[in-house]
């Protein structure tokens, strides 16, 4: 597998701000996201990709160049920032052409890859609209737009689904799926964990400026062995359910809860060291006692959790 991005010992800072530190990974062909609040180094990472930041310290490698003032690697890599700076007095159209300009392109040219750019991206009856009348979404469409406008091998997006509505962001999600599917690589940055973990299962943690896990979704997820798991369960028969449950070496706990108001019964909340185990046990040991178990949720299995159990 060629490698899409190499960063060794890779860092960036701003005075006495650390906004990048250290930071070593390699990413592959495909979609990968890139996960953190706020504030943990997101942005950073993608100036330095897209070539708009000097690396403080360390080597980063995109498509095989060093991204930094490198004239012939922009053309390659198309930049989606967080940051709102369109022209407010041209139109969508005129602003996305003038950006393809820039590359080198003549103006006819220029004009047919913005029109069709900005068609892709949901736009085609606002593009001779003046920016100064879009809306949030819009102006993250016409951004992303922009970016895809010159068939770039590698779309970097920050944040791209901020403003965007629910089918807005269904779109949006259509359009990087459809890009993938293309032979178009994708670094698409979030802190909102679902949306990217709809999109793909390769990601990176980036908190307060250090790459803090790598892998598949999956994989992540397996660094939570040595933390107890969450299970939540609703039974006919919590209390002879929990009593059994507490005699098997992968529980940690059984806590009784109140259940559903117009349900007979009552809600278990497990912690297990082993999620498989216990899910074998609970089997036999429900219908050995006919508790009558009538749901099984396994409540910290989101991406979300697992990013809270690794930062803490």
């Amino acid at each position: 597998m060629t490698a899409v991005l190499e960063a060794r010992d890779l860092g960036r800072w701003y005075g006495q701000v650390v906004g990048l530190n250290d930071l070593t990974a390699t990413i592959g062909p495909g979609i990968t996201g890139l996960l953190g609040p706020n504030g943990a180094g997101k942005s950073t990472f993608l100036k330095l990709i897209a070539g708009e930041l000097r690396p403080s310290s360390g080597r980063l490698e995109v498509l095989g160049h060093e991204p930094f003032a490198n004239r012939e690697l922009y053309r390659r890599v198309g930049f989606a920032p967080q940051q709102d700076a369109l022209y407010d007095d041209l139109t969508g159209l005129e602003f996305v052409t003038l950006l393809v300009r820039l590359h080198g392109y003549g103006a006819r040219e220029a004009r047919d890859r913005a029109r069709r750019a900005l068609g892709r991206a949901g736009l085609d009856t606002a593009m001779d609209r003046r920016c100064a009348g879009y809306s949030k979404g819009m102006r993250q469409r016409t951004r992303l737009a922009q970016a895809i406008a010159c068939d770039p091998e590698l779309v970097v997006a920050d944040e791209p689904l901020t403003g965007l509505d629910p089918v807005g962001r269904r779109e949006v999600l259509e359009l990087f799926r459809e890009l993938a599917e293309g032979g178009v690589h994708l670094i698409v940055s979030s802190h909102v964990l679902h949306e990217v973990e709809a999109l793909t299962e390769e990601i990176l943690l980036l908190h307060r400026g250090r790459l803090l896990a790598q892998g598949s979704v999956g994989e992540i997820r397996d660094l939570l062995d040595h933390h107890p798991r969450r299970v939540e369960l609703e039974a006919r028969e919590p209390r002879a359910l929990a009593r059994a449950l507490l005699a098997f070496d992968e529980v940690a706990g059984v806590t009784l809860a109140p259940g559903h108001p117009d349900a007979a019964g009552g809600r278990l909340i497990v912690e297990t060291r082993d999620v498989q185990a216990f899910q074998r046990h609970l089997t036999a040991t429900a219908a050995e006692l006919r508790a009558g178990v009538r749901s099984l949720e396994s409540t910290d299995a989101s991406l979300e959790a697992v990013f809270d159990y690794l930062v803490r």
